[in-house]
């Protein structure tokens, strides 16, 4: 008999997990409260790990064939010293493929067509979900085999399952992001460091550039004027071609978002007939660009597992560990960017300095745990694993 599953949420994960399971031979509907699926957000990077997860779907290509192959890059100082290099091609040799960037919208359209017509129900609110795999929507009441909540950072989902956990709170770090086509020719890949800020600029396929920036600020505040006059203010004299791609950006649209986190891990990723997965599950900083590809991830695992036999506690326990020991590295690194005072800076960078003179795969090397990740097999007896 066909089993039922129930996605809330028509994000990233929730779109992967709806994919992933009507491949493997499930029902599935998706609830997506907003009227469309057209993204909040500009664009997102997808590590070799997050591909792999893709390929699992049929979609790995696709995203490689949009996307823009990044080149040489790095980090850097504020004046424009690099602090250490690599390249895509280094990326590639290591680890089968590189780091690529996309608009967000373009992987939401890639994975809402590997979906059979009707599954995406949108303008759709789940207002609560029970252990016992009931989903209440302004509908009425359904029950399902199982439900998958990508219900997001601020998971209702996740609050009703484990109530005395502490949930989220602020990184005390702020985040614009933005994209605009009229960058200086030649633009390459780099993240670069000052005193408690950060400014990434990333190439993409079509001469879109996507830029991005994180700044201490209080919680929930705005300052006077837009966020254009905000970034110039604080990034307006850092080095080339940062002055030129703010130029670039005016008028176009800003995103600003509090960078919010998990403390402490969630003791497990599911409760009775209910999985949580992505942001919903172990929501972390963007220090990494790890964020879009961990619930690729999760999705493909958790598929994997409901299907072959091991079921939701297997799910917790292959993702629960690797999930958890993402979502601590990238807030030590973001807590490394938000240093301020002149010798923790001064430490800081010379330590990166001497990291970078270990060569051109030093910094690669850092992330082999997160690239080298596999998806599990079909007939594999447990899910994704390291290599």
């Amino acid at each position: 008999m066909t089993r039922h599953a129930i996605v809330a949420g028509g994000g990233i994960g929730g779109l992967t997990a709806a994919a992933a399971l009507h491949r493997n031979g499930w029902t599935v509907t998706l609830y997506e409260r907003a009227a469309s699926l057209d993204p909040v957000g500009s664009a997102l990077a997808i590590g070799p790990n997050g591909l792999r997860a893709l390929d699992t779907l049929g979609a790995g290509d696709a995203v490689r064939d949009l996307a823009a192959f990044q080149g040489s890059g790095g980090l850097r100082r504020a004046g424009g010293a690099w602090l250490s290099r690599t390249s895509a091609e280094a990326a590639a040799a290591r680890y089968g493929d590189p780091v690529l960037v996309l608009k967000r919208s373009t992987l939401v359209g890639i994975l809402a067509d590997r979906l059979p017509p009707g599954t995406v129900h949108l303008g759709v609110t789940v207002t609560s979900v029970a252990p016992d795999g009931t989903v209440t929507t302004p509908a009425g009441t359904e029950h399902a085999d199982l439900v998958v909540a990508a219900d997001g950072i601020a998971s209702p989902t996740r609050a009703a399952l484990f109530p005395g956990h502490p949930g989220t709170r602020y990184s005390g770090l702020t985040a614009w992001r933005f994209l605009t086509t009229a960058g200086p020719a030649g633009t390459g890949p780099s993240e670069t460091w000052g005193r408690g800020l950060v400014f990434g600029v990333m190439p993409m396929a079509g001469g879109v550039i996507y830029c991005y920036a994180t700044a201490p600020a209080p919680e929930n505040t705005r300052e006077a004027g837009t966020e254009h006059a905000a970034l110039r203010r604080l990034f307006g004299t850092w080095h080339d071609p940062i002055p030129a791609l703010l130029s670039a950006a005016t008028g176009g649209p800003v995103l600003r978002n509090d960078i919010a986190f998990m403390d402490h891990p969630l003791p497990a990723y599911h409760r009775g007939r209910v999985a949580l997965l992505g942001d919903a599950a172990h929501p972390m900083t963007p220090n990494l660009g790890q964020g879009a590809c961990q619930a690729l991830e999760d999705a493909v695992v958790l598929a994997h597992e409901v299907t072959a036999g091991g079921g939701l506690p297997a799910y917790t326990a292959a993702r629960r560990p690797r999930t958890t020991e993402v979502m601590q590295r990238s807030h030590r690194i973001g807590r490394l960017t938000a240093l301020n005072g002149h010798a923790t800076v001064a430490a800081r960078d010379a330590a990166l300095w001497l990291s970078g003179r270990l060569g051109p795969t030093a910094l690669l090397r850092q992330a082999d745990s997160l690239y080298r990740w596999r998806p599990p097999l079909p007939d594999a007896p447990h899910a994704g694993r390291a290599s």
